[in-house]
């Protein structure tokens, strides 16, 4: 008998990237939600309804009427700096929709899929294992650390996909990364600075979905972190993406945490082990190298189309 599955935040990034993977999965029905319109190329192999999951009558009448087996929790507000200048709507789609899903998962006995970041934690001395201390230094953070805590203290079957600094392409190039960004402004002749001072494990938006699929798939219960291997600050990205597309290195300074003003404070380094995913699910994600090499063969796919 087939598993319906039901993705929140289906137009979003990660949203995107499910909704491909799993519609040419024979054992599940796809249940794809958002606030608004279907912004997905096509409609087809699976099911579209809108849902705003900050209406708690919404999210209980939804998961009521549909009975998924799994729910995969993508939508997020994830602007650091608009999530500490509005908090409440921070709170509301951070934290609330994780208490109604929730519970709409309890009466229902879904399994939950919950996404949750790096940023979680102070930066003081990443990278982190799953059992690392949580410290916010963000609203954002605070946000993620209660959502976590929800689910931590509920009684359904649940997992926890922690990740970092995500990257990929939109279906409408409607969002954009740090491989994007570098590769426009450096074939537009810009200068650009970019910071050294910060680290990630950068994570390709396909591995992250394809770890949300894993736990799905092995019902793995506790917190995982999924996100790229490799350790690098955003500058030493900007450097792989001008010699990947053969660009001007010259046109990028580096700079500090200290040359951006910014509302929200950043964690200066996070980062993941990855090592319990790779060992329980199998999880083996691209190389930063490897992955602009995927972001260029989308761009060139794109190309062709148009």
């Amino acid at each position: 008998m087939k598993k319906k599955v039901l993705v929140t935040g289906s137009n979003g990034l990660l949203g995107q990237k499910l909704v491909q993977m799993l519609v040419g999965e024979p054992d599940y029905i796809l249940i794809a939600t958002a606030r608004g319109k279907n912004r997905l190329p096509n409609n087809k192999g699976f099911i579209y309804m809108p849902l705003d999951v900050t209406n708690k009558e919404e999210v209980y009448q939804l998961v009521e009427d549909l009975k998924p087996d799994f729910v995969i929790h993508t939508a997020a507000m994830t602007n650091v700096d608009q999530c500490e200048s509005d908090r409440d709507e921070c709170w509301q789609l951070n934290v609330r929709s994780v208490e109604y899903l929730v519970e709409a998962c309890r009466v229902n006995k879904a399994f939950f899929i919950h996404l949750s970041t790096d940023f979680i934690f102070d930066g003081l001395d990443g990278p982190y294992n799953e059992e690392a201390q949580a410290s916010p230094v963000s609203f954002y953070g605070d946000s993620k650390l209660a959502a976590e805590r929800t689910v931590f203290k509920s009684t359904i079957d649940w997992a926890i996909v922690r990740t970092v600094l995500v990257y990929g392409i939109a279906h409408d190039m409607s969002r954009s990364n740090i491989i994007l960004w570098v590769k426009k402004s450096l074939e537009e002749g810009k200068n650009i600075t970019v910071v050294d001072d910060q680290w990630r494990t950068p994570t390709l938006a396909e591995d992250l979905a394809i770890g949300c699929i894993l736990i799905m798939k092995n019902k793995a219960t506790g917190v995982y972190n999924i996100s790229g291997k490799d350790m690098l600050t955003p500058y030493q990205m900007a450097l792989k993406t001008a010699d990947f597309f053969e660009l001007d290195k010259k046109l990028i300074a580096k700079g500090d945490s200290s040359t951006f003003t910014q509302p929200a404070k950043r964690p200066p380094r996070t980062g993941f082990i990855i090592d319990k995913a790779i060992k329980n699910l199998g999880y083996a994600p691209h190389s930063f190298d490897d992955g602009i090499k995927e972001i260029a063969k989308q761009l060139n796919a794109k190309q062709l189309v148009g």
